[in-house]
């Protein structure tokens, strides 16, 4: 006679999705309990031995009155983060595809504050992103006073960017190409430059006409993405106030193009594009994966396509 397992965890329902390639494991907290530590996170997050992706998106029950979610975010290195443009707009298709709302305009509550996500007939979604902050303490950037661009020395070298914060810290750097941009080895390094206390998400921006631009993003605590939303809105914030951009902006990136459209201080950031769903499917936890042990957890069954 078989012995039963021992230590063996809860089913957990997950969907997997992306907005332009930036690539998502999203949970609905709500019908099923979730708990991971950051470990289990990475593991999962590990493209070889678990379901891959850049950034894990939870849905959660609102803490707030007039919301109707709360929407959480961890990077595929288990750090929790404010924000993420991409993943706001898989968060508004999963909601109602999932049937857990049916409205057309679905207020979220994040770590930095509330968004607005609106459905169109097409399937794109619009994300109202918010104010785009600027103040270099609320970013948060080391500055003794705000401008448009900032020199930030590298060693013997120095490093022209403009900092903005869309509920998570970027350093939006002018370029002459995107291809060649040494996005692998500046990304990092400014990354973790000691001026963004929290860490920044880095966009490497080239214009292309006063319409168009082009953009790579080296994101905080995931890497180079093929698409990054919130850097998306910062670069366009950073190229209007130096006079480069006018809104409303194309922006192309390696996993496809958003529309962003930003109308002057004061005022949000508005961006609009699609929203994927690859697959569905479901995983057995390790048991105690809110506890202390370690262990791998097993590969997803996927169940559609």
């Amino acid at each position: 006679m078989s012995q039963p397992r021992r230590n063996q965890g809860p089913l957990l329902r997950f969907t997997k999705m992306h907005g332009l390639g930036n690539d998502f494991m999203v949970i609905d907290a709500i019908s099923q309990p979730f708990r991971l530590r950051p470990d289990i996170i990475r593991e999962l997050a590990d493209r070889n031995v678990g379901i891959g992706f850049d950034q894990l998106l939870v849905v959660e029950p609102p803490g707030l009155p007039d919301v109707d979610f709360r929407y959480r975010i961890f990077n595929a290195d288990g750090s929790e983060v404010e924000q993420c443009g991409n993943g706001a707009r898989c968060f508004a298709k999963f909601v109602r595809d999932q049937r857990l709302t049916n409205k057309k305009v679905i207020r979220v509550q994040t770590a930095r504050g509330v968004i607005e996500l609106r459905l169109l007939k097409d399937g794109m979604v619009v994300v109202n992103m918010g104010v785009p902050e600027l103040n270099p303490p609320a970013i948060p950037f080391a500055a003794e006073c705000r401008k448009k661009a900032y020199t930030v020395e590298m060693g013997a070298e120095t490093v022209e960017l403009s900092a903005v914060s869309m509920g998570n810290p970027h350093a939006v750097v002018v370029v002459d190409d995107v291809e060649s941009a040494p996005v692998s080895e500046l990304g990092p390094r400014l990354e973790n430059h000691p001026r963004f206390p929290s860490r920044a998400n880095v966009g490497f921006l080239q214009i292309v006409s006063r319409s168009h631009a082009r953009l790579r993003v080296y994101e905080r605590g995931s890497g180079e993405t093929l698409a990054c939303g919130s850097g998306a809105c910062a670069a366009v914030v950073a190229g209007c106030l130096q006079g480069l951009l006018e809104s409303p902006v194309v922006v192309e990136l390696r996993g496809g193009r958003l529309v962003v459209e930003w109308q002057g201080e004061g005022a949000p950031v508005m961006m609009e594009g699609p929203a994927t769903s690859v697959f569905e499917g479901q995983l057995r936890l390790p048991g105690g994966s809110s506890g202390s042990r370690r262990r791998k957890p097993s590969r997803p069954h996927k169940q559609r396509i």
